[in-house]
Protein backbone atom coordinates (compact mmCIF):
# COMPACT_ATOMS: atom_id res chain seq x y z
CA UNK A 1 0.00 0.00 0.00
CA UNK A 2 1.05 3.01 -1.13
CA UNK A 3 2.18 5.92 1.61
CA UNK A 4 -0.72 8.54 0.10
CA UNK A 5 -3.01 5.51 -0.19
CA UNK A 6 -2.20 4.52 3.41
CA UNK A 7 -3.06 7.61 4.53
CA UNK A 8 -6.20 8.30 3.09
CA UNK A 9 -7.29 4.88 4.52
CA UNK A 10 -6.20 6.32 7.49
CA UNK A 11 -7.93 9.59 7.21
CA UNK A 12 -11.58 7.82 6.58
CA UNK A 13 -11.53 5.39 9.87
CA UNK A 14 -10.56 9.09 11.83
CA UNK A 15 -13.78 10.63 10.44
CA UNK A 16 -15.92 7.16 10.87
CA UNK A 17 -14.39 7.02 14.63
CA UNK A 18 -15.39 10.83 15.14
CA UNK A 19 -19.24 10.16 13.49
CA UNK A 20 -19.29 7.14 16.30
CA UNK A 21 -17.77 8.68 19.05
CA UNK A 22 -20.73 11.33 18.39
CA UNK A 23 -23.51 8.58 18.31
CA UNK A 24 -22.20 6.21 20.91
CA UNK A 25 -24.04 7.49 23.88
CA UNK A 26 -27.05 6.89 22.39
CA UNK A 27 -26.48 3.16 21.02
CA UNK A 28 -27.37 0.36 22.70
CA UNK A 29 -30.71 -1.52 23.74
CA UNK A 30 -33.02 0.70 25.90
CA UNK A 31 -35.37 -1.15 28.23
CA UNK A 32 -38.80 0.85 29.10
CA UNK A 33 -39.15 1.46 32.66
CA UNK A 34 -43.09 1.93 33.32
CA UNK A 35 -42.99 3.27 36.62
CA UNK A 36 -41.45 6.37 35.43
CA UNK A 37 -43.26 6.94 32.31
CA UNK A 38 -46.22 8.61 31.72
CA UNK A 39 -49.12 8.78 28.76
CA UNK A 40 -51.61 11.79 27.90
CA UNK A 41 -54.15 11.92 25.54
CA UNK A 42 -57.65 13.85 24.51
CA UNK A 43 -59.75 12.92 21.84
CA UNK A 44 -63.39 14.77 20.85
CA UNK A 45 -66.15 12.71 20.07
CA UNK A 46 -69.03 14.33 18.29
CA UNK A 47 -72.88 12.10 18.24
CA UNK A 48 -74.16 13.24 14.68
CA UNK A 49 -78.11 12.31 13.51
CA UNK A 50 -78.09 8.64 11.95
CA UNK A 51 -76.59 6.67 14.87
CA UNK A 52 -73.22 8.22 13.35
CA UNK A 53 -70.37 9.69 15.44
CA UNK A 54 -67.32 12.23 14.38
CA UNK A 55 -63.99 11.30 16.11
CA UNK A 56 -60.93 13.66 16.42
CA UNK A 57 -57.91 11.16 18.01
CA UNK A 58 -55.67 13.94 17.07
CA UNK A 59 -54.77 13.29 12.96
CA UNK A 60 -57.85 15.07 11.90
CA UNK A 61 -62.05 14.34 11.95
CA UNK A 62 -63.21 10.86 10.99
CA UNK A 63 -67.21 10.27 10.84
CA UNK A 64 -68.51 6.92 10.90
CA UNK A 65 -71.59 5.33 11.62
CA UNK A 66 -71.79 3.21 14.74
CA UNK A 67 -72.80 -0.05 12.93
CA UNK A 68 -69.93 -1.98 13.42
CA UNK A 69 -68.50 -2.24 9.38
CA UNK A 70 -65.27 -1.69 8.25
CA UNK A 71 -65.36 2.08 7.41
CA UNK A 72 -62.96 4.49 5.39
CA UNK A 73 -60.50 6.06 8.25
CA UNK A 74 -57.27 8.62 7.85
CA UNK A 75 -54.21 7.75 6.61
CA UNK A 76 -55.35 4.65 4.55
CA UNK A 77 -56.74 2.95 7.57
CA UNK A 78 -60.22 1.52 8.71
CA UNK A 79 -62.45 2.54 11.46
CA UNK A 80 -65.58 0.17 13.29
CA UNK A 81 -67.39 1.41 15.65
CA UNK A 82 -70.20 -0.49 17.59
CA UNK A 83 -72.63 0.80 20.13
CA UNK A 84 -72.98 -1.65 22.99
CA UNK A 85 -75.44 0.24 25.18
CA UNK A 86 -75.58 3.98 26.19
CA UNK A 87 -72.95 3.41 28.25
CA UNK A 88 -70.87 0.96 26.00
CA UNK A 89 -68.86 1.34 22.88
CA UNK A 90 -66.39 -0.66 21.11
CA UNK A 91 -63.20 0.87 18.21
CA UNK A 92 -61.58 -1.09 15.90
CA UNK A 93 -58.81 0.08 13.50
CA UNK A 94 -57.54 -1.73 10.43
CA UNK A 95 -54.75 -1.21 7.70
CA UNK A 96 -55.06 -3.34 4.50
CA UNK A 97 -57.26 -5.88 7.03
CA UNK A 98 -54.47 -6.39 9.27
CA UNK A 99 -55.81 -5.35 13.15
CA UNK A 100 -53.72 -1.88 14.22
CA UNK A 101 -56.22 -1.37 17.75
CA UNK A 102 -59.01 -1.93 19.56
CA UNK A 103 -60.75 0.29 22.04
CA UNK A 104 -63.33 -0.59 25.07
CA UNK A 105 -64.96 2.46 26.30
CA UNK A 106 -67.05 2.47 29.13
CA UNK A 107 -69.10 5.64 30.58
CA UNK A 108 -69.25 6.29 33.89
CA UNK A 109 -72.59 5.73 35.96
CA UNK A 110 -72.53 9.98 36.13
CA UNK A 111 -71.59 10.59 33.03
CA UNK A 112 -68.35 12.27 34.01
CA UNK A 113 -65.60 10.12 33.27
CA UNK A 114 -64.68 7.64 30.55
CA UNK A 115 -62.49 4.35 30.91
CA UNK A 116 -60.72 2.61 27.56
CA UNK A 117 -59.56 -0.66 27.47
CA UNK A 118 -56.90 0.21 25.14
CA UNK A 119 -54.65 -2.55 22.75
CA UNK A 120 -52.62 -1.71 20.16
CA UNK A 121 -50.73 -4.61 18.02
CA UNK A 122 -47.51 -4.90 16.35
CA UNK A 123 -46.81 -5.96 12.75
CA UNK A 124 -46.46 -9.39 13.89
CA UNK A 125 -49.30 -9.56 16.31
CA UNK A 126 -47.60 -8.88 19.70
CA UNK A 127 -50.34 -6.25 21.79
CA UNK A 128 -49.96 -3.96 24.13
CA UNK A 129 -52.06 -2.92 26.62
CA UNK A 130 -53.27 0.31 27.85
CA UNK A 131 -55.81 1.45 30.61
CA UNK A 132 -56.85 4.82 30.19
CA UNK A 133 -59.26 6.97 32.35
CA UNK A 134 -60.57 9.96 30.49
CA UNK A 135 -62.32 13.33 32.46
CA UNK A 136 -64.99 14.78 30.47
CA UNK A 137 -63.96 18.68 29.78
CA UNK A 138 -66.91 19.78 27.95
CA UNK A 139 -71.01 20.00 29.52
CA UNK A 140 -71.60 17.96 27.20
CA UNK A 141 -73.49 13.96 27.74
CA UNK A 142 -73.19 10.63 26.42
CA UNK A 143 -70.08 10.14 24.63
CA UNK A 144 -70.14 13.25 22.85
CA UNK A 145 -67.98 15.84 23.99
CA UNK A 146 -64.13 16.44 24.71
CA UNK A 147 -62.36 13.96 26.83
CA UNK A 148 -58.91 14.37 28.53
CA UNK A 149 -56.66 11.56 30.22
CA UNK A 150 -53.87 12.36 32.29
CA UNK A 151 -52.81 8.54 33.75
CA UNK A 152 -52.52 5.80 32.29
CA UNK A 153 -51.03 2.33 32.87
CA UNK A 154 -48.81 0.65 31.04
CA UNK A 155 -48.80 -3.27 30.84
CA UNK A 156 -46.52 -4.33 28.56
CA UNK A 157 -42.36 -4.70 28.17
CA UNK A 158 -40.95 -2.74 25.28
CA UNK A 159 -37.22 -2.70 24.53
CA UNK A 160 -35.86 -0.61 22.04
CA UNK A 161 -32.47 -0.45 19.82
CA UNK A 162 -30.26 1.84 18.40
CA UNK A 163 -27.54 1.39 15.59
CA UNK A 164 -25.54 3.49 14.23
CA UNK A 165 -26.53 3.97 10.30
CA UNK A 166 -24.70 4.88 7.21
CA UNK A 167 -22.00 7.14 8.81
CA UNK A 168 -22.66 9.55 11.08
CA UNK A 169 -26.86 8.78 11.63
CA UNK A 170 -28.18 6.65 13.89
CA UNK A 171 -31.11 3.54 13.03
CA UNK A 172 -33.96 3.39 15.56
CA UNK A 173 -35.24 -0.54 15.85
CA UNK A 174 -38.39 -1.14 17.95
CA UNK A 175 -40.80 -4.29 17.98
CA UNK A 176 -43.49 -2.08 17.38
CA UNK A 177 -42.22 -1.58 13.84
CA UNK A 178 -41.58 -3.94 11.15
CA UNK A 179 -39.14 -1.81 9.63
CA UNK A 180 -36.20 0.97 11.32
CA UNK A 181 -36.49 4.42 11.47
CA UNK A 182 -33.46 5.41 10.04
CA UNK A 183 -31.91 8.78 10.73
CA UNK A 184 -29.89 10.73 8.62
CA UNK A 185 -30.49 14.00 10.41
CA UNK A 186 -30.20 16.28 6.92
CA UNK A 187 -33.87 18.06 7.88
CA UNK A 188 -35.11 16.12 5.05
CA UNK A 189 -38.41 13.95 5.05
CA UNK A 190 -38.13 10.51 4.45
CA UNK A 191 -41.01 8.00 3.98
CA UNK A 192 -41.81 6.14 6.58
CA UNK A 193 -41.97 2.10 5.77
CA UNK A 194 -43.50 0.55 8.65
CA UNK A 195 -46.69 -1.34 7.63
CA UNK A 196 -48.36 0.21 10.79
CA UNK A 197 -47.73 3.93 8.94
CA UNK A 198 -50.57 5.77 7.57
CA UNK A 199 -50.51 6.38 4.23
CA UNK A 200 -48.42 9.40 2.99
CA UNK A 201 -46.00 9.07 6.75
CA UNK A 202 -43.03 10.68 6.41
CA UNK A 203 -40.66 11.36 9.06
CA UNK A 204 -37.31 14.02 9.78
CA UNK A 205 -34.41 14.15 11.97
CA UNK A 206 -32.36 16.55 13.54
CA UNK A 207 -30.12 16.12 16.69
CA UNK A 208 -28.10 17.71 19.22
CA UNK A 209 -24.80 16.30 21.61
CA UNK A 210 -27.33 14.46 24.15
CA UNK A 211 -30.80 14.90 22.07
CA UNK A 212 -32.56 13.32 19.20
CA UNK A 213 -35.44 15.44 17.50
CA UNK A 214 -37.90 13.56 15.41
CA UNK A 215 -40.31 15.31 13.42
CA UNK A 216 -43.44 12.72 12.31
CA UNK A 217 -45.58 13.83 9.56
CA UNK A 218 -49.06 12.25 7.43
CA UNK A 219 -49.31 14.12 3.55
CA UNK A 220 -47.09 17.01 4.83
CA UNK A 221 -48.66 17.89 8.01
CA UNK A 222 -46.48 17.23 11.14
CA UNK A 223 -48.70 15.10 13.79
CA UNK A 224 -46.16 14.91 16.36
CA UNK A 225 -42.46 16.01 17.37
CA UNK A 226 -40.24 13.17 19.21
CA UNK A 227 -37.62 14.10 21.14
CA UNK A 228 -35.18 11.45 22.96
CA UNK A 229 -33.33 12.97 25.47
CA UNK A 230 -30.13 11.45 27.41
CA UNK A 231 -29.34 11.70 30.87
CA UNK A 232 -25.88 13.16 32.06
CA UNK A 233 -24.74 9.76 33.40
CA UNK A 234 -25.81 8.37 29.80
CA UNK A 235 -27.68 5.38 31.58
CA UNK A 236 -31.04 6.96 30.92
CA UNK A 237 -32.96 7.48 27.77
CA UNK A 238 -36.44 9.54 27.82
CA UNK A 239 -38.15 9.96 25.02
CA UNK A 240 -40.90 13.01 24.98
CA UNK A 241 -43.74 13.04 22.07
CA UNK A 242 -45.41 16.24 21.86
CA UNK A 243 -48.90 15.41 19.40
CA UNK A 244 -50.09 18.35 17.79
CA UNK A 245 -52.70 19.94 19.39
CA UNK A 246 -52.16 17.96 22.94
CA UNK A 247 -51.18 20.45 25.99
CA UNK A 248 -49.22 17.76 27.78
CA UNK A 249 -46.72 15.22 25.87
CA UNK A 250 -46.36 11.35 26.63
CA UNK A 251 -43.09 10.57 28.15
CA UNK A 252 -41.32 7.30 28.19
CA UNK A 253 -38.52 6.48 30.10
CA UNK A 254 -36.21 3.46 29.17
CA UNK A 255 -33.13 2.50 30.93
CA UNK A 256 -30.03 0.96 29.55
CA UNK A 257 -29.59 -2.48 29.09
Amino acid sequence: MSKLKFLSVMAASLVTCAAWAADAPFVGAWKLNPSRSQLTDQMKVESIVGNRYSFDFGAGTETVAADGTDQPGYGGTTLAVTLLGPDALKVVRKKDGHMLLTADWKLAKDGSALSDDFTSFAPDGTPSEYKYVYQRTTPTSGFAGTWESASVKIDFELVIKIQPYDGDGLSIISPTSDKPKNLSFDGKDYPNLSSNALTGATYSARRTDHSLEITDKVKGQAVDTQQYTLSADLKTLTLAIHRTGMRAPNVFVFDRQ
